[in-house]
């Protein structure tokens, strides 16, 4: 009887166990998948709440709405160019991404892309107006200009060039539609009776000075880096009237978190803390503050006339130096006009004026065969650019290099030597051009190892240059 009631009670002990356990077991099953959903809905979570800058490393991709224009972007004989276009492909690389851009023509065309969504970021040269901040968000601030107002220079001679605010009415003027200057001439023909203009969706604003340059308006209006840059390809384009505060321009960014806007700003301090910014400046537009309209004028015609003839040694040069052939090109208009024959009084010679010495150690026989003299020249180019200390770096080693073309290396490194007795950066270019027509003075030449030199041609020298590379980069673009 005892041993029934022992297995009864060993059975209902068991089975409680079984209950127990499967009971247990369908919560804890139940708890752990709702634990694995719980997981799965954080990660969502967490996912969603990517930044806009994550969102843009995660894809690799930079994706960038950019105006073709010289200041801008545009396509070079062998790579692409601009202003705006180096700095973006420096912050892509920053940031880790390649650059996808959508190019458009028109200011107009990429305000459009803004408000489509299109991209992530607008380069476009475009100033902060109070107008645009209402519509777009931009990023940091990275270069200042002016509005000018741009004329055909025959106007001196009709007397109707605008001196005053007054004289623009009655003239033919037009500006693109959405730029900043529609806003500033609507501004202006609320004050000024009788004054009016015409817009333009189809013409960007280079189209619309080579529109002055052909006269087919009276005048438009440019950003001063704008005019600069394009004078040097219609000279008969001058500048009459300032008519605007200094502007400052920056990138329009799409709608979102602050992520790319604060990665732009660190980015910027340190591309312009290195020495960058200034490097990119000096490159473009460093050098347009020197113009000639005679000599500008006759570079044109000889550059459609004389390059064609020349060009394929300036690119085989160029290439057996890795040299680009449009900087060689605008040294040897510099150096001969592109005269074969050319002679100085100091009797060096040729497309390349090198002198019978330097003409022996370059392998060079004949300083007066065009081709002989372009490869002897690049070559003496190059061994003066790996002459440089490292310290100097990127474009303004070929800034430096040309100066000891000119001068000679000797001067070049008694201007640097100089420059740090000045306070004054040895290694920028910048630097380097006020010290060297120092160089011309007896109390500053008198202690230095080279003594005397012409310091101001060769400051002259690379600035002319830089002039004829900019033309001759912008006529192989079209």
């Amino acid at each position: 009887m005892s041993s029934k009631y022992e297995y009864i009670k060993k059975y209902k002990i068991h089975l409680l166990i079984a209950i127990v356990t499967f009971i247990l077991g369908w919560s804890l099953g139940n708890s752990s998948d709702d634990v694995l959903a719980l997981k799965n809905e954080s990660s969502l979570v967490v996912s969603e709440q990517k930044t806009l800058l994550e969102k843009i490393q995660d894809k690799k991709r930079l994706d960038v709405v950019i105006v073709n224009s010289p200041t801008i972007y545009y396509k070079g004989s062998q790579q692409e160019l601009g202003f705006e276009y180096e700095l973006i492909s420096a912050f892509a690389k920053d940031i880790g991404v390649d650059l996808n851009l959508t190019v458009v023509n028109t200011v107009a065309q990429a305000l459009q892309k803004s408000r489509d969504g299109v991209g992530d970021i607008t380069v476009a040269g475009l100033s902060v107006t109070q107008e645009r901040e209402k519509e777009f968000k931009f990023g940091p601030r990275y270069f200042g200009v002016t509005q000018e107002l741009v004329c055909h220079n025959s106007m001196y001679k009709n007397k109707t060039i605008p001196k005053e605010l007054k004289d623009l009415v009655g003239l033919k003027i037009t500006v693109g539609k959405g730029t900043s200057f529609e806003q500033t001439l609507l501004e202006l023909k609320k004050e000024l009776s009788g004054f009016d203009f015409n817009t333009s969706l189809e013409f960007s604003t280079e189209d619309l000075l080579e529109e002055v340059d052909k006269q087919n308006i009276d005048c438009t209006v440019a950003d001063s880096n704008i005019f600069m840059i394009n004078q040097r390809y219609h000279p008969k384009l001058v500048k009459t009237l300032t008519l605007s505060d200094r502007e400052s321009l920056a990138w329009i960014l799409r709608e979102g978190d602050d992520s790319l806007k604060n990665r732009l700003f660190r980015w910027l301090n340190r591309y312009t803390s290195s020495g960058k910014m200034e490097e990119t400046e000096a490159f473009y537009y460093a050098y347009l503050g020197v113009f000639d309209y005679y000599d500008t004028t006759v570079f044109t015609k000889r550059m459609k006339k004389l390059l064609p003839k020349y060009k394929k040694y300036f690119k085989e040069a160029a290439k057996k130096y890795d040299l680009p052939w449009e900087l060689l090109a605008a040294q040897s208009y510099q150096e001969s006009h592109w005269n074969p024959k050319a002679k100085s009084y100091t009797g060096v010679r040729g497309m390349m004026m090198l002198t019978q010495s330097t003409a022996k150690e370059l392998g060079v026989k004949n300083r007066l065969n065009v081709r002989e003299s372009i490869l002897g020249g690049a070559k003496y180019l190059k061994q003066l650019e790996k002459r440089l200390s490292k310290e100097i770096k990127g474009k303004t080693r070929l800034e430096f290099a040309l100066a000891a073309y000119n001068v000679g290396m000797g001067h070049i490194h008694d201007a640097q030597t100089l420059a740090k007795k000045l306070n004054k950066n040895p290694y920028s270019f910048k630097d380097i051009k006020a010290v060297l027509p120092l160089l011309t003075q007896k109390k500053y030449y008198k202690s230095l190892k080279y003594g005397y030199a012409r310091g101001n041609e060769p400051v002259h020298y690379v600035n002319s240059i830089h002039g004829y590379l900019d033309i001759i980069m912008k006529n192989e673009a079209k």
